[in-house]
């Protein structure tokens, strides 16, 4: 019994020697930590990373975590894979089409100096008229009782009284009945009366009184008479004193009557314009009120002297207003086309972005990639703007839908930091 059991303990030992030996000599072989740590993972998608979240509606707000703006709008992740540059940015194309964005190629145009004058529509001087009567005396009645009607020629404007006038019809009076009761009298005596008649006419005459005036003021009572005072031209009236029972002195304005017809546009042109305005020049005019038509007028004034206070000069321009919708007050624009024109670098006025220290545009690099390009400008035109350095002819720039891409540089900080100018516009054409 004793025997078998020294046996097996001997054959376990050396069981034990071989396998210990056998693990020695075997090399440990590295297995991938992926493997160990996540083998459910192998083959699966690898979620994309998040570096913060923007603002939907574009303004200058980052987020670390998920939030909402005060209009309940999710912020928008921004991923840590999407393709970007340090100088520009790629937009998804669906947002591209969403806020229409397009661009233009940077092309040869010729582009005439637009010079754009604000300016204020006034009645034309040459054209107001007054009723001033070239008498004293008392107002009676008023046919046009307020400012802004529409009169015309020849239309009653009030009745007045004037003690010099009725002494004036007096003496008319009795010149005409001693020139009626001479009858077969003596032709000496007869020419002196009918003298004394033109004479007394006359003297009405250039008190501004017409004949029907006259005539008419005779066939009234001699204490209730009166005479009618007229509107000299058509037009409106733009002031108005006379009043019911009001004394007026000779020569003292009751009415001011302009014509509307033609009026005056004003503005005043700053110095470094003046080379290029002269008078004669045709300027096309754009009303605040009037966006969709342009009238053209002509420079019929230039102040030959600056105002030293805004270094600017008067300017006059005439138009035609025949249907009387151009009322003074109106503001407006003049716009005054430099007679130079000449070839050069343009892009349309919508690419330049204002920053306040510099003009940019955003240079459309294809694929939905844009950067931001600092450029100088020159003449600025009706519609296109002169390029004189930052591009080349053939790159293309935004025009419409800058909105998008800006807020989206702003939020990278890219039209914060320093943009370099690109290539010189003029030297490599």
């Amino acid at each position: 019994m004793n025997r078998h059991i020294l046996i097996g303990v001997v054959a376990g030992a050396a069981l034990t020697s071989v396998a210990f030996t056998i693990v020695n000599r075997i090399k440990p072989v590295a297995v991938p930590s992926a493997l160990l740590e996540a083998p459910a993972t192998i083959g699966a998608k690898v979620p994309r990373k998040i570096l913060y979240y923007r603002n939907p509606m574009g303004l200058d707000d980052r987020s670390p975590v998920p939030k909402k703006d005060s209009m309940g709008m999710d912020y928008v992740p921004v991923y840590a894979d999407e393709p970007e540059t340090a100088t520009g940015v790629r937009i998804p194309t669906d947002q591209l089409q969403k806020f229409g964005v397009r661009s233009e190629r940077v092309v040869q145009r010729t582009i005439a100096r637009a010079i754009r004058i604000a300016a204020t529509v006034e009645a034309d001087e040459t054209r107001l008229s007054t009723v001033a009567p070239k008498f004293e005396g008392w107002v009676t009645h008023l046919y046009v009782a307020s400012t802004g009607h529409l009169i015309r020629r020849g239309q009653p404007l009030a009745d007045v009284y004037s003690p010099d006038l009725e002494s004036a019809l007096g003496d008319y009076r009795v010149s005409l009945a001693a020139a009626n009761a001479t009858g077969e009298a003596d032709a000496t005596v007869r020419g002196r009366f009918e003298k004394l008649v033109a004479r007394g006419r006359e003297r009405l005459h250039r008190w501004d009184l017409t004949d029907a005036d006259i005539d008419s003021a005779l066939s009234q009572p001699a204490r209730t008479r009166s005479v009618m005072l007229r509107a000299k031209t058509d037009g409106v009236v733009i002031e108005k004193t006379a009043r019911v029972g009001g004394r007026f002195a000779v020569g003292e304005s009751l009415y001011q009557v302009a014509d509307l017809s033609t009026v005056w546009v004003v503005g005043a042109v700053f110095e470094q314009d003046l080379p290029d305005v002269r008078v004669g020049q045709s300027v096309r005019v754009v009303l605040v009120g009037e966006r969709d038509r342009t009238r053209i007028g002509k420079v019929e004034f230039l102040a030959p002297v600056l105002k030293s206070a805004t270094r600017t000069a008067e300017l006059r321009v005439r138009v035609a207003n025949p249907d009387r919708t151009l009322k003074p007050g109106m503001f407006g624009t003049l716009i005054v086309d430099s007679p130079e024109a000449r070839p050069a670098l343009a892009v349309p006025g919508t690419a330049i972005l204002e920053t306040g220290a510099r003009q940019l545009v955003l240079v459309d690099l294809g694929d939905g990639r844009f950067e931001p390009r600092a450029v100088d400008i020159g003449v600025r035109g009706e519609h296109y703007t002169e390029i004189t350095r930052g591009l080349s002819e053939g790159e293309r720039v935004v025009v419409d839908g800058n909105f998008l891409i800006d807020s989206e540089s702003s939020l990278r900080g890219l039209l914060r930091a320093p943009v370099q100018h690109g290539g010189n516009s003029r030297e490599g054409v």
